[in-house]
């Protein structure tokens, strides 16, 4: 007398992994996703080792996890592999200040991130 299976969130054929706390902006991160966004995870990869972008690493690593959960949890093959989704969300911002001249106060907005891939299965044509 256990409780129920929970519901897949994604299909049979795709994986996913989440990162939250990505110390940059949602902006920023939303422009190292869309370089990834429908490539093969190789390709993807390879570009994100290669980037001159700081926060690429950690998109990397979100990356891995996303692969490593299709082979491992899912059993699906990572050869054929490719980027379905890559989402950027806006997380806690860390509000900081600096005195300015007369008086004043001038606002720093030390803003996080969280980044969502999905990576899908398909069979290449041939």
């Amino acid at each position: 007398m256990g409780k129920e299976k929970n519901p897949r969130r994604v299909a049979e054929n795709e994986a996913m992994a989440k990162t939250r706390m990505l110390r940059t902006s949602p902006q920023k991160l939303n422009l190292v996703a869309a370089m990834i966004r429908g490539k093969k995870v190789g390709q993807a990869l390879t570009d994100l080792t290669f980037s001159n972008k700081r926060i690429a690493q950690d998109v990397k690593k979100c990356l891995q996890s996303a692969i490593a959960n299709a082979e491992n949890n899912h059993n699906l093959d990572v050869d054929e592999l490719i980027v379905a989704e890559a989402w950027v969300g806006k997380n806690l911002v860390m509000k900081r200040g600096r005195p300015r001249a007369r008086g004043r106060f001038g606002k720093i907005m030390k803003p996080f991130s969280e980044l969502t891939i999905k990576v899908r299965q398909v069979e290449e044509q041939a």
